[in-house]
């Protein structure tokens, strides 16, 4: 019967249907309302359905007080004639009229409110998170952003609760309570008002100090989270280097670091539940000889007795439940401050206002004096021009730290320049849109990264709406096909509905690489980046799936980066970096005549590699005088 009334209070909120929320604005009065205001109507009612179950609640002990004098001054034989109707108009509201109100409030706040907020905040907090640059994700763990999204949308519904349905409650009781006693006797109103003034006082000295309390926790526990998820992501180090005692002492120095913050959180809930119930004795004990002193002078009558202390009752339990939801408020908004320093961070890199998708019918690229030094004082990149022709194919070479996977991520626009342009078909892809960039350019990386999905998902990830024959053509050009089918995962499902575990690890590192060709091929962008992409491939089946990357450069623009220069030597043209600065190029045969850096790197080689030498990307140094090229 009631399946349609919860039905229709659970669509009130639909989390995920919302449009483009915005970035949640700092400060905790307006990140509060970014996200309440969207159901402020909710709240609204909430608010009015508690001041009126405080005012029946207030109204039960005078109904006690009324059957009390009822029962004394009417005959038994014409009680029902003379009280019928007011009893039965009491019974009514305590029968009918409360239970209605209980099951409004608690639609609102179970049906409505806790579903439909609390996941509101959590998906508009991710919407904002997940288009983050690359450094925000760089900069912190992973586990304890994704800890900090859920439990935020958590508190924020949590606290907006407990002070509309609980800490209104009290206020709206102890106005009713304050008004009945007052037309009492302005007597009774004396002990309620000490009472009233030192709960005040109580909860403004140990609030504060169960609110610094509990922000410590939340730091605790949410670097606690930081350190059992960096553990677990990095579980193959672990296991390799035979190192589980030092993740034990890793994460058990933050495991007692929480134990203490607990332990200084408790003491305050202890000092809180003594002097709760001290002051719950004193308004009972206070109020009750007030109201025995005023019958026994004729100044009230028995009814007004048999009013009071339940309602005093009644009001002292509320209020002890009120300070433990209030210490709880402000324990929830310490975790409302931590999240904030994530999910309220404006985006380190935006769209600019006037930005539109990139149209690429070419290829071409030009870096056009480029400068970049990751906000340090030294160059990664400084003053560099390269032009790029329609389907030439690139390979970029250097030692680590020659600026070859910034430029690749400079020009995917992970980070902004700090001089110069990048331009594609004579566009500025400062001016274009992140997603449309992205969206024209292929990338394959050394280190592939799958997700927890099934094969099919990872493949089509690279074209949403791809067929599954789409799907199996990819996976066949990319060498892939015949293991997919040999898949079984642990819940039975197989072949290209198996899933690969998170991040891949299902799969072994070439089975990943080629899923990730596979992709890249499906996705059949016009400009493609190689950066060691068959670094994971043995000899046998490089030189299988050298054929299909073949194809799937063919007539479009590649950037390839490999340390084993016999992968890149087939490119038009080689491009050598020396610590961001172009020093060489030309074709492998060119180099190698030219008997420069390339040639000296390729003599340098041991079994097909690019020896290694110590470089720092993030502090590289000038070039040495009269090496750079400059190139048109």
């Amino acid at each position: 019967m009631l399946t349609p009334l919860f039905r229709f209070f659970e669509t009130l909120v639909r989390p995920t249907e919302r449009g483009a929320p915005g970035a949640p604005p700092p400060g905790l009065g307006a990140f509060y309302w970014f996200f309440l205001s969207q159901a402020k109507g909710l709240f609204l009612c909430l608010f009015v359905t508690g001041a009126t179950l405080a005012a029946i609640d207030a109204a039960i002990p005078v109904f006690m007080g009324r059957v009390v004098t009822i029962v004394a001054d009417t005959p038994r034989e014409e009680l029902m004639s003379r009280a019928g109707w007011a009893l039965a108009a009491m019974m009514a509201i305590v029968l009918i009229v409360k239970p209605i109100v209980v099951l409004l409030q608690n639609l609102l706040q179970h049906q409505a409110i806790s579903p439909g907020v609390t996941n509101l905040v959590r998906w508009q907090s991710h919407w904002h998170v997940i288009r983050q640059n690359m450094a925000f994700f760089q900069n912190d763990f992973a586990g304890r952003i994704g800890s900090r999204v859920m439990e935020t949308g958590f508190a924020v519904r949590q606290s907006a609760v407990s002070l509309v349905s609980v800490v209104w409650y009290l206020a709206a009781l102890g106005i009713a309570s304050a008004t009945v006693m007052g037309r009492a006797s302005g007597w009774l109103l004396v002990p309620m008002l000490i009472w009233m003034a030192s709960y005040v006082a109580f909860l403004a000295y140990v609030v504060p100090r169960l609110r610094e309390a509990s922000k410590a926790i939340s730091f605790a526990r949410s670097g606690l989270v930081g350190r059992i998820v960096d553990s677990y992501t990095n579980i193959m180090t672990v296991k390799l280097f035979a190192r589980p005692e030092t993740e034990d002492a890793y994460v058990r120095e933050q495991f007692d670091l929480h134990t203490a913050r607990m332990h200084d959180q408790m003491r305050w809930f202890t000092g809180m539940s003594v002097g709760l119930t001290v002051l719950i004795g004193l308004l009972v004990a206070g109020t009750g000889a007030v109201a025995v002193l005023l019958w026994q002078h004729g100044a009230i009558g028995v009814d007004t007795v048999a009013t009071v202390l339940p309602m005093t009752l009644q009001l002292s339990s509320t209020s002890a439940r009120v300070a433990y939801e209030v210490s709880g408020i402000f324990e929830q908004f310490g975790t409302v401050n931590e999240g904030m320093e994530t999910i309220a961070k404006p985006h380190g890199l935006s769209d600019r206002s006037d930005a539109k998708p990139i149209a690429v019918t070419k290829g071409a690229i030009r870096f056009d004096d480029i400068s970049f030094h990751y906000g340090r004082t030294r160059s990664v990149i400084e003053g560099l021009t390269l032009d790029i022709r329609p389907g030439e194919k690139i390979g970029l070479v250097g030692r680590s730290g020659a600026g070859k996977s910034t430029l690749v991520n400079l020009m995917l626009r992970f980070y902004d320049l700090e001089g110069g342009r990048i331009l594609i078909d004579g566009q500025d892809i400062a001016g274009a849109t992140q997603d449309s960039l992205r969206g024209v350019i292929s990338v394959v990386t050394q280190d592939t990264s799958l997700l927890h999905r099934s094969i099919f998902d990872n493949i089509a990830y690279g074209r949403p709406g791809a067929s599954l024959d789409e799907v199996i053509a990819a996976a066949k050009l990319a060498h892939a096909h015949e293991f997919i089918l040999g898949l079984e995962d642990w819940r039975g499902r197989t072949g290209y509905e198996a899933h690969v575990g998170e991040r891949g690890v299902k799969l072994s590192g070439g089975q990943r690489q080629r899923i990730a060709i596979a992709r890249v091929i499906l996705k059949n962008a016009p400009i493609l980046v190689l950066d060691e992409a068959t670094s994971a491939l043995d000899s046998e089946v490089e030189a299988a799936i050298q054929e299909s990357l073949d194809e799937l450069m063919h007539g479009k623009t590649v950037i390839a980066i490999a340390h084993r220069l016999s992968t890149i030597a087939r490119m038009d043209r080689l491009v050598i970096l020396e610590r961001g600065v172009i020093v060489e190029q030309g074709s492998h045969q060119e180099l190698l005549a030219l008997r420069g850096h390339y040639a000296r790197l390729w003599n340098r080689q041991s079994g097909g590699f690019l020896e290694e030498e110590p470089a720092d990307a993030d502090a590289a140094a000038e070039p040495e005088r009269g090496t750079a090229v400059p190139v048109a």
